[in-house]
C-alpha cells in the first residue's frame, strides 16, 4: 500500500489528510487548532483541539470502508507544532488507522510561495528548507508556517521523504510578458516584484480532471478555470500549461474576494496613505480583511450575499454585481489569451455550490459559444458534471477540487 500523509500547516493550526494512494482515497484527516495559544495552558480557561476523522476498514487493503467513518476531538495543550504532530500520532494509535499497518512512504507539505526558485514537487532538504524561509519576505503570513509544519514533521516521521508542493508552481509556466509588472525594472528585479500567480494545486487538478472527463488529451485543450472560494483565481490554461492568471505578487491581486479588493488601481493606497493618513499596516488590513463582499456588503459568504440579494438588500445586491462584473472581465481577457476556449470549469466552494453565479459569470459568452442548461447548473451533485447544454461548442463543468490528493500524487511522483 502507497500511503501518503499530506499536511496543510499554518500559523496556528495544521491540517492533515492520510491518504491510500493505491486506491486514492482518504484513511483519516485530522485539524489541529490553536496550537501555542496561551489561553490553552493549563488552568486558564481552554485548551487546543485536535479533530480526527478515520475511515473503518476491515483490512489494510481493502477497497472500501467497511461502516460509516468515525469522529473523534481531542482536547489537549498544544504549545507547537511538535506537540501537534504527537497529538496526531497518539490519535492514531488509539483511534485509528494503525501506522504499523499503514505507513506513510512519503509525507507531502503544502507551501504557499516557491518564488521564481520552485517549480516542481521538491524533496526537502536543509537547503530547501533555507530557500523556503529566506522566500518568506513574499508570504511572510504562510512560508514561516509552511516551514514549522516541515520541521516538526520531519521529526514525527525522520525515515521517509518530505516534499514541498508549491502554490506558485503550476504558474511558473507563465512567459515573462505575463508575469511582468511595468514598473522600473531594476526596482522590480531588486525586489523580487513580479506576477507569481497561486492556487497552483488546483488548477492543475481541475484541468487534468477536466480533460479526463471531456475524453480530450490534456495537451489539445484550451481552458479557463474559475477557483471560487473566500479566496479566488482564475487561470488560463493551454496544453496543461498555465498562460495567465489572476493572482499575482501576492493573493490579493485580480477577482473579488470574500474579504480581499482584487484588483485596484494603486492610486488609491496613495490617496489614502495622503488624505485619510493611514499606515501600511492600516491599507493591508483594508485590503485583506475589510475589502471584498465584506467591504462592500458587510458580509463575505456568498451564501449571505444570494440570500441577502433575493432579499432585496442594495448592498449584497451591488456586491454580487461587483463579483460577477470582474468574473466576466477575466472570462473576455483570457478567451482572447487562447484566441478561444474548449472548456470552463468551476471549483472551490463558491464555484462549486453558487448555481447564480455561475449562470451570471457565463451569461454574457454566447458570442464564444458558451450556452448554459439552467437545469443541468441549478441541479446539485457530488462529482465532476457537466452545466453546458449539448449544443454549446464550450464544455462548461462543475469539477470538485482536491488539493491534497493532488499534493499526495506530486509527492509520489518524486519519491518513486
Amino acid at each position: 500500500m502507497s500511503v501518503v500523509l499530506v499536511v496543510n500547516s499554518g500559523s496556528s493550526s495544521f491540517k492533515y489528510q492520510l491518504l491510500d494512494m493505491a486506491h486514492e482515497r482518504v484513511l483519516a484527516s485530522g485539524l489541529v487548532e490553536r496550537i501555542g495559544d496561551p489561553s490553552t495552558g493549563s488552568g486558564t480557561g481552554g485548551t487546543a483541539t485536535h479533530t480526527i476523522t478515520a475511515a473503518a476498514l476491515s483490512a489494510p487493503d481493502a477497497p472500501a470502508p467497511t461502516v460509516t467513518d468515525a469522529t473523534y476531538t481531542i482536547e489537549r495543550e498544544i504549545p507547537d507544532h511538535t506537540a501537534g504532530f504527537a497529538v496526531m500520532l497518539d490519535a492514531f494509535a488509539a483511534h485509528g488507522p494503525s501506522l504499523d499497518e499503514r505507513a506513510p512512504v512519503a509525507v507531502g507539505h503544502r507551501v504557499v510561495h516557491g518564488g521564481a526558485r520552485f517549480f516542481a514537487p521538491t524533496v526537502v532538504t536543509p537547503l530547501v528548507e533555507i530557500n523556503i524561509d529566506e522566500l518568506s519576505v513574499l508570504a511572510p503570513l504562510h512560508n514561516p508556517a509552511n516551514l514549522a509544519g516541515i520541521v516538526a514533521a520531519k521529526k514525527a516521521f525522520p525515515d521517509v521523504p518530505h516534499v514541498a508542493v508549491f502554490d506558485t508552481a503550476f504558474h511558473q509556466s507563465l512567459a515573462p510578458e505575463a508575469y511582468t509588472y511595468a514598473i522600473d525594472r531594476e526596482v522590480a528585479e531588486a525586489h523580487r516584484i513580479r506576477r507569481y500567480g497561486f492556487h497552483g494545486t488546483s488548477h492543475k487538478f481541475v484541468s487534468e480532471a477536466a480533460a479526463a472527463f471531456v475524453g480530450r488529451p490534456l495537451t489539445e485543450l484550451k481552458q479557463i478555470v474559475f477557483h471560487l472560494g473566500n479566496g479566488a483565481s482564475v487561470a488560463a490554461i493551454e496544453g496543461g500549461r498555465s498562460v495567465d492568471t489572476s493572482m499575482g505578487l501576492t493573493p490579493l491581486e485580480g477577482l473579488v474576494m470574500g474579504t480581499r479588493s482584487g484588483d485596484l488601481d494603486p492610486a488609491v493606497l496613495l490617496q489614502l496613505a495622503r488624505r485619510a493618513e493611514m499606515s501600511t499596516a492600516d491599507l493591508d488590513t483594508l485590503l485583506n480583511k475589510r475589502s471584498g463582499l465584506l467591504g462592500i456588503a458587510g458580509v463575505s459568504d456568498m451564501r449571505d450575499i444570494q440570500q441577502r440579494r433575493e432579499a432585496g438588500d442594495p448592498a449584497a445586491r451591488l456586491a454580487f454585481d461587483v463579483y460577477i462584473h470582474r468574473l466576466r472581465a477575466y472570462a473576455g481577457a483570457y478567451l482572447a489569451q487562447l484566441n478561444g476556449v474548449d472548456v470552463i470549469s468551476f471549483t472551490a466552494g463558491v464555484g462549486e455550490n453558487a448555481a447564480a453565479v455561475r449562470a451570471e459569470a457565463m451569461a454574457t459568452l454566447g458570442f464564444a459559444g458558451v450556452e448554459i442548461d439552467a437545469e443541468r447548473n441549478a441541479t446539485r451533485g457530488r462529482g465532476i458534471r457537466r452545466i453546458s447544454t449539448d449544443a454549446s461548442r464550450v464544455e462548461v463543468l462543475v469539477v470538485p477540487t482536491d488539493e491534497e490528493l493532488e499534493i499526495a500524487r506530486q509527492t509520489l511522483s518524486v519519491t518513486r
